[in-house]
């Protein structure tokens, strides 16, 4: 197992969803109070300010993501190109099962394409996430089989799936030659279902016996404020990374010290930081961008927002 491991930034573009009826999901909480879903999309600026954040701390990005139909398909394709300029890496994609010509579109910015599986079990798939059925990815999955563009998956640990389902989900990875896989702990959010997210030990075993089946898979296990004590433990289980954590609000907190301080329990080496701002010029960060001016100046006005943020601990 490698000795280094680094922080993963999820880029949300939206908190709007045109399905959201996912039981567990926070965008199901917010559908019916968004009247406007256009005014549930982030600022272009706060997207890509973030981005040069991200690149400038050494915090991978996990996947630019956004629910079904906040942007239109040419907004996303302007956020991902300029998404990978700056941190001058292809991203992947998690904004719902695209078709092959949407693809198409992405392919020269893109690594790969993540499908929101969630729950591998079938029939309590179909419950949760009655809008999303897992055919539709599988449908996204052969275009990028033809686009040669990789595939990824993310998985919610504690909705009610039992270990009986590993072997689901191992003939999903192998069927499918996913090449990485976010692994999740359910955070129940207010509004919906769920109560109380997994025990430690049983989502440590998920990732443990994904990691014995595939030595070579990229795994991602998010963690949350009150559940960060279990990331050594994570580490050890043989994820890769870490993810799932306001990385700007909680910029050089406690709970920000407490994810470098279990990288170091678990033998890992944390690369790019959590808790140390780099000294850099940030607005030639900004002035070395290939946009027009007006957008340049609004980045570096959010770019302040966020550096002010981030200094407050």
């Amino acid at each position: 197992m490698q000795n280094k491991t680094w922080f993963e930034r999820a880029i949300f573009f939206s908190w709007y969803c045109s399905r959201g009826d996912c039981k567990f999901c926070y965008m199901s909480t917010q559908k019916n109070r968004i009247k406007n879903p256009k005014l549930a999309k982030r600022k272009i600026e706060s997207i890509l300010a973030e981005a040069i954040i991200s690149k400038a701390c050494g915090w991978k990005i996990e996947f630019i993501s956004g629910g079904y139909e906040s942007y239109d398909i040419d907004e996303l394709v302007f956020l991902a190109k300029h998404s990978s300029k700056i941190t001058k890496q292809k991203q992947w994609l998690n904004i719902g099962a695209l078709k092959k010509q949407e693809l198409e579109k992405f392919k020269p910015h893109i690594e790969g394409v993540c499908g929101a599986v969630e729950c591998i079990n079938p029939k309590l798939h179909d419950k949760l996430c009655p809008s999303k059925p897992i055919s539709e990815i599988i449908d996204m999955f052969k275009a990028c089989d033809n686009l040669k563009l990789k595939k990824a998956i993310t998985i919610i640990i504690g909705l009610g799936e039992t270990e009986k389902d590993i072997p689901l989900l191992i003939d999903f990875i192998k069927k499918h030659k996913i090449s990485r896989i976010t692994f999740y702990a359910l955070n129940p959010h207010k509004g919906t279902v769920f109560k109380k997210g997994p025990k430690t030990d049983y989502y440590v075993r998920w990732i443990s016996a994904i990691r014995e089946k595939f030595p070579k898979l990229y795994i991602i296990a998010g963690s949350w404020v009150n559940r960060l004590s279990e990331i050594s433990n994570l580490l050890n289980a043989g994820a890769d990374s870490i993810t799932k954590f306001p990385s700007i609000k909680l910029f050089n907190s406690k709970y920000a010290k407490q994810i470098e301080l279990q990288s170091a329990i678990a033998g890992r080496q944390f690369t790019g930081s959590l808790t140390k701002l780099p000294d850099i010029d940030w607005d030639k960060e900004v002035d070395q961008l290939d946009l027009d001016r007006e957008l340049k100046s609004r980045i570096k006005t959010k770019l302040k927002q966020y550096l002010k943020q981030m200094k407050k601990y």
